[in-house]
This record gives structure tokens, C-alpha cells and sequence, in this order.
């Protein structure tokens, strides 16, 4: 990519991870850490890489996004919102009662919202079969799933996996958002899935590892995918848990907890400090 493009997917990422940062303060609570790790694949996803229009939500022939991991929907609504989906207003009443964006996705009543998530594993699985439905009806969209990697502690991920390639989903490209970090603690210790490129591996897949904080490295990870045939392919992005908020950063309590007022405030000024850097 250029370096204009590279620009405005920065500064797209950062309207995201301020979004993010907004819902979870106006909701007291919510998922900050694993929303911001994940910000900038979803950014790409949504700016660059998917054929999708806001306009036309329900398009037969878009591309699909299911962000298994539900519960980092704060990332995937501000990204909804920046690309034109609803109203940024929609962000600050995240989780209220009666309001569109809850804490997962709603694919009924949240436009560009395309499965309702957040029973972990469980997304994989949707996705597949979104994969296999475009393979029998002859359509050319791509679906993309994001898992979390504490996530594929779950079986159902791999029963999914097994899937996937026996069916030869080839349309069908896995993410997953590898901060080492999960509710309980490190990911290695609670249930290590390393060599995790060696299972997918085993289960069929083309594997891809990157820094999934890097848009370059992102942005050749998916060109590549595209050319994989006859097998799906799954992206190992290896990111860093509350990236862009430096007290979140690797901090394993930032899994599930809204900030106060003076760490809003924090938070804020430092992504809105990085924003306008980019925008200089």
C-alpha cells in the first residue's frame, strides 16, 4: 500500500480504539483489552480488504464478518459506525437498556452486524457454514471469522476447523487475534495451544503468522489468502493486548473492565494525542 493508505487506516485505527474506549466508559463495562488488540485487523477488514457497503447491508453478494470472540464488539461497532453503518452516537449509550449495540453482536438489530456472537466457539462454526452456502450457490463473497486465542481452548473451534477443510472452504479465512492474554490469565498457562500453526496446520489449513498490529504485514497476509485454493486459510496475528492505551497494554485485568473517569481521561488524551499526530 502507499503511504497515503496507510495513513488513513492508522487513523481509522485510532477512531476505532476511540470508540472503544468511549462505549465501555458509558457502559461501565465491557471489553476494552482484546477490542484494542484487535483494532487494526478489523480496521483493514472493514477499509480495505471486504466488499461491503453500508448502504446496502444486507447485500447478497457481500463478503462476511463474524467476530466470534462477541464479547470485543466494541472494536467491530466502532468500525461500523466510522464506516457509515449507524450514527457515532449509537457508541455512547453501548449497553444500556433498549439501546442497538449491546455487549454482542446482534445481527437482527445492528446494521452490517452478520451473525450474533459471543458463545465462544460458536462463530467458527456460523462462518463455515456461511463458506459452505457460498460454494453451493456459486457466489464469489469471502467470509472471514475472528477468533481470540484463548478462545480456541474451546473444541468446538477445531470440530469447526475439521470442517472447514474437509469441505474444502477456500473462501473461508480465520483470524486469529493472538494477544496471549484471557480472562484468567496468560493463555499458556491456563491451556497452552502452542504449536497453534502446527494444529491448524494439521487440521488442513494454510497458516499465516504476522504482527497483526503491522497494516503492512496485514495487508500481505490477506492479499495471500486470496490466492490460497483448494484450502482454508487461517492468519495467526499476533497482537498486543489494550494496544494503543499504554497502561492497558499487556495488563491482563484489562480483559474485562470498564476505566474510571480519571483512566477514561487518561486514555483519551493519549489516543486523541496519537490521532492528531497522524492527522499533522
Amino acid at each position: 500500500m502507499n503511504n497515503q493508505e496507510l495513513l488513513e487506516l492508522q487513523k481509522n485505527a485510532c477512531k476505532v480504539r476511540i470508540h472503544t474506549i468511549e462505549g465501555v466508559f458509558n457502559a461501565k463495562s465491557g471489553h476494552p483489552g482484546g477490542s484494542l488488540s484487535a483494532a487494526d485487523v478489523i480496521t483493514y477488514l472493514y477499509f480495505k480488504e471486504m466488499n461491503v457497503d453500508p448502504e446496502k447491508p444486507k447485500d447478497p453478494s457481500r463478503d462476511r464478518f463474524v467476530l466470534s470472540k462477541g464479547h470485543c464488539c466494541p472494536a467491530l461497532y466502532g468500525a461500523l459506525a466510522l464506516k457509515g453503518y449507524f450514527s457515532d452516537d449509537e457508541i455512547k449509550v453501548l449497553r444500556h437498556i433498549g439501546a442497538m449495540l449491546q455487549g454482542h453482536p446482534d445481527m437482527k438489530n445492528t446494521p452490517g452486524v452478520d451473525m450474533s456472537s459471543g458463545s465462544l466457539g460458536q462463530g467458527v462454526s456460523a462462518a463455515c457454514g456461511m463458506a459452505l452456502a457460498a460454494k453451493y450457490d456459486k457466489a464469489d463473497y469471502r467470509v472471514y471469522a475472528m477468533l481470540g486465542d484463548g478462545e480456541c481452548e474451546e473444541g468446538q473451534v477445531w470440530e469447526a476447523a475439521m470442517f472447514a477443510s474437509h469441505y474444502k472452504l477456500d473462501n473461508l479465512c480465520l483470524i486469529v487475534d493472538f494477544n496471549g492474554l484471557q480472562i484468567d490469565g496468560h493463555v499458556n498457562d491456563v491451556a497452552g495451544l502452542e504449536p497453534i500453526d502446527s494444529k491448524f496446520e494439521g487440521f488442513g489449513f494454510e497458516v499465516i503468522k504476522i504482527d497483526g498490529n503491522d497494516f503492512n504485514q496485514i495487508e500481505a497476509a490477506f492479499n495471500k489468502a486470496r490466492t490460497i485454493k483448494g484450502k482454508p486459510t487461517v492468519i495467526i496475528a499476533k497482537t498486543i493486548k489494550g494496544k494503543g492505551v499504554s497502561y492497558m497494554e499487556n495488563q491482563v485485568g484489562w480483559h474485562g473492565k470498564a476505566p474510571n473517569a480519571e483512566e477514561y481521561k487518561a486514555a483519551m488524551d493519549e489516543l486523541n494525542a496519537q490521532l492528531k499526530a497522524l492527522e499533522a
